[in-house]
């Protein structure tokens, strides 16, 4: 861990990762010992860029080099969320609010072959499955999700021609009654 910085507001700049592959599903990470996936994401250290902390991270937790993935887009803004008190350690509590993310969307140019878990000796995911882009948010930890849905519905319109530019989280699912 490099260091942390806070911005004044308490957040924490972070980096998140939406990788796809060719038929345009993501890439779901379990959390060690836990009942809870997610995407990649980290920290930005003292000195780094976003896209150079994406890397690292890319590396770190799924065992990628940049010639395995192609950049497909970012998300324009940061993108913010709140920790509840419990999660936060009680020396950091003071300050330290949240984090604040910029979300990378990135193609996979490589090979499943090419994800390793097991990349450094602090692995983050035990398990990672391909899952629909328009994934289901049940298992990420409920403080993490309204960020998800913005990353995924704002990178989506690169990925997705949108029928209307106010495409929400989850409207574009096939009508389960075959009626759309």
């Amino acid at each position: 861990m490099g260091a942390a910085m806070l911005d004044r507001e308490g957040y924490r700049p972070n980096v998140g990762i939406i990788l796809v592959n060719q038929k345009n599903e993501v890439f779901w990470g379990k959390r060690v010992r836990e009942h809870a996936w997610q995407f990649p994401q980290g920290g930005i250290n003292v000195g780094e860029s976003p896209a150079q902390a994406m890397f690292r991270e890319l590396h770190e937790e799924v065992g990628l080099m940049p010639e395995h993935v192609r950049i497909l887009g970012r998300t324009k803004d940061w993108l913010r969320y709140d920790v509840p008190d419990h999660f936060i350690r009680r020396d950091s509590r003071g300050h330290y609010r949240g984090q604040k993310q910029i979300w990378f969307l990135l193609r996979l140019v490589g090979k499943d072959g090419d994800v390793c878990l097991r990349a450094t000796s602090h692995p983050e995911f035990d398990a990672w499955r391909w899952s629909p882009y328009w994934v289901s948010l049940d298992s990420v930890i409920e403080f993490k999700r309204d960020v998800y849905k913005q990353a995924l519905a704002e990178l989506s319109t690169l990925l997705f021609r949108q029928r209307s530019s106010r495409a929400v989280y989850g409207q574009r699912r096939p009508d389960p009654d075959g009626l759309a």
